[in-house]
């Protein structure tokens, strides 16, 4: 088998459907499913059954599939070391970051290093804090950028802290909320920014929100805020141009500022990769 072929098996176990693995691929479904059919041929079983809904895999193709990603994983690895011979910055840089980082803080940084190494490879995923440390468990990236405190054994950088900020039109201070209807606007994720804030609440009231609107981006939150919906709550990295928002740090009962902090963590065995040393460099 060719590694295109190894592609093509690990794509379309993650989307488990030929439409969008097709799309993904740049193929048509016709010939992803006969690209499929002679894998299958090659290999002598069944890796997926095909049914209206998608695929499912088979219990050999389980095996087939980790085989492939497992060869996938080799394979990149190599070129990245052959490519690190080279005097020349080459290979696949591979970030995970903390959604909002990506959103407003690195594509700067990202363009003023694709300029600097421009032979230089992106493969950039988006994600929960946890769902990236996650995946830097199992080296399938090599620099992550978290946020919040997380436990990590390798090597662990403090890249920057953020002020969090009551946003609105309308209220001017904290000691407007105690009187307020207007509904709280708020962000609920799998990381612990969500209980950060609930912590911050109940030390300043005793009751919860009169009216709340719960959702799962941070930009939904400024953009309700922008228009006036409610009040929100957020960090300073996504506050940039939004003057004419009330916005007012919050403190703790001692004053001190909530803040929220932001880690690049990497394993150093991945900085013998030129690539990924340019970047590490960069950030320095």
């Amino acid at each position: 088998m060719y590694i295109d072929d190894y592609e093509v098996l690990k794509v379309l176990s993650e989307e488990l459907n030929m439409r969008k693995a097709a799309e993904r691929l740049f193929v048509s479904q016709p010939a992803l499913s006969q690209r499929l059919h002679s894998i299958e041929e090659k290999w002598g079983k069944d890796i997926f059954i095909r049914s209206q809904r998608g695929l499912v895999m088979t219990s050999v193709g389980e095996k087939v599939i980790d085989f492939a990603t497992e060869t996938l994983g080799k394979y990149e690895g190599l070129k990245d070391e052959i490519n690190s011979l080279e005097e020349e910055v080459y290979g696949t840089l591979k970030l995970a970051v903390a959604s909002i980082v990506g959103q407003y803080w690195l594509p700067e940084r990202l363009k003023d290093y694709v300029s600097q190494y421009p032979y230089v490879k992106m493969s950039l995923v988006t994600g929960w804090s946890n769902e990236v440390l996650n995946r830097m468990q199992k080296n399938e990236d090599h620099i992550g950028i978290v946020r919040g405190n997380v436990s990590w054994r390798g090597n662990k950088e403090f890249l920057f802290s953020d002020d969090l900020f009551l946003v609105d039109q309308e209220i001017k201070s904290i000691e407007d909320l105690v009187e307020s209807d207007r509904p709280f606007i708020q962000f609920k994720s799998l990381s612990n920014y969500y209980q950060e804030i609930e912590e911050w609440w109940y030390e300043h009231f005793s009751k919860p929100p009169k009216r709340t609107i719960v959702v799962d981006q941070i930009e939904t939150c400024k953009q309700m805020a922008r228009n006036g919906i409610g009040y929100t709550i957020l960090p300073k990295v996504a506050l940039n141009q939004e003057g004419h928002l009330n916005q007012i740090p919050l403190t703790t009962n001692q004053g001190e500022k909530i803040t929220r902090d932001t880690w690049l963590i990497y394993h150093e065995s991945s900085r013998h990769l030129k690539q990924v040393d340019a970047f590490l460099n960069y950030l320095d």
